[in-house]
């Protein structure tokens, strides 16, 4: 794989793909150029002794050393974006820049007092997970901690803010729904989006509800698609896959393709009450490993909750303190 490219679009805006885990593969980082020789590096992806190594042979393939990183800036906590900003910051000094929420988010699911890795099976079992797949779920969670460690000490950026990267000035705009917080970094002038995993091309970004994060994630996630898709773009630059140009229709699309699940997930429940787990395998299947698992259970989650909103289900309780929903 061809690690790091200059995007023919644009000048002074290279990608960097940083190896993650299956099935994506990589996440896109992307290393702007300032005008005095120093870089800005967005999202250096999750932390491991290969990704430490990918970046040192970027960075000489490029003519460049760490200590020409100006500034780290983050769209969100997710370990594959934020992973390796604490490595980079105590190497070179440089600051990391992320929204206030994303930080918190980051202390919620990855800081020292964390108890996210049981907090997250217990609730999915109340909605009606089997213990087997709990427990691995439980697992999963803790193995998270390596590639975030150091957490970074971090600037935070506001919404609305203006960045200057790579001789451009950018506007951070604060979405959230794929993670509390998310920030897009939109050029008006050249008309290009760093929007990291707040739209993707080809997939669909992950929604997730999770106790303790944002209770109503797919409410968030439509209404910042829908302050996106207001944007003048013509070239965005993803997170995951390819820079793409279409990205006003993109978002025109994901808010479709979300209306769809919640028709089929109400479809399924028309049929008979079922718990989150019972639908979540009726959405994506019984055979998925278990990240994939958390994704899906997630985001099963994250559509009932909007469809309690809009007062299509409601949420019962069991006598055995279990969950299950029914039009």
């Amino acid at each position: 794989m061809k690690r790091t490219e200059e995007i023919s679009m644009t000048e002074g805006i290279h990608r960097v793909k940083i190896s993650m885990s299956f099935p994506l593969r990589w996440v896109n980082s992307y290393l702007l150029s300032e005008p005095n020789g120093k870089i800005t590096i967005i999202d250096p992806g999750p932390r491991n002794s290969e990704t430490e190594q990918e970046w040192s042979e970027a960075l000489a393939g490029l003519g460049l050393t760490f200590s020409d990183i100006r500034q780290i800036v983050l769209t969100h906590h997710h370990p594959d974006h934020l992973g390796l900003s604490g490595w980079m910051q105590q190497m070179t000094g440089a600051p990391v820049r992320m929204s206030t929420r994303s930080r918190q988010e980051a202390d919620y699911m990855w800081g020292p007092d964390s108890r996210i890795n049981t907090i997250l099976p217990d609730y999915y079992g109340r909605h009606g997970m089997p213990e087997d797949k709990t427990e691995q779920i439980h697992e999963h969670m803790k193995a998270f901690a390596s590639q975030i460690t150091p957490l970074p000490n971090v600037t935070p950026i506001e919404d609305g803010e203006w960045l200057n990267m790579g001789g451009k000035r950018w506007v951070a705009v604060e979405t959230g729904g794929h993670a509390p917080g998310h920030l897009s970094f939109y050029a008006p002038e050249s008309m290009e989006i760093l929007c990291g995993d707040a739209v993707l091309p080809q997939i669909s970004p992950n929604i997730s509800l999770q106790p303790g994060s944002d209770p109503q994630p797919l409410l968030s996630y439509m209404e910042g698609l829908q302050r996106l898709g207001e944007l003048n773009v013509k070239q965005a630059y993803p997170g995951h896959r390819n820079p793409f140009a279409q990205f006003t229709e993109r978002t025109v699309q994901l808010l479709a393709h979300h209306e769809e699940r919640l028709q089929k997930m109400t479809e399924r429940i028309q049929e008979s009450p079922a718990n989150a787990y019972d639908i979540c395998v009726h959405m994506f299947g019984n055979r998925l490993g278990t990240h994939q698992l958390r994704f899906a259970m997630s985001e099963t989650l994250a559509h009932l909750q909007e469809l309690i909103r809009r007062e299509v289900v409601k949420q019962e309780l069991q006598p055995d303190g279990t969950f299950y929903f029914q039009i």
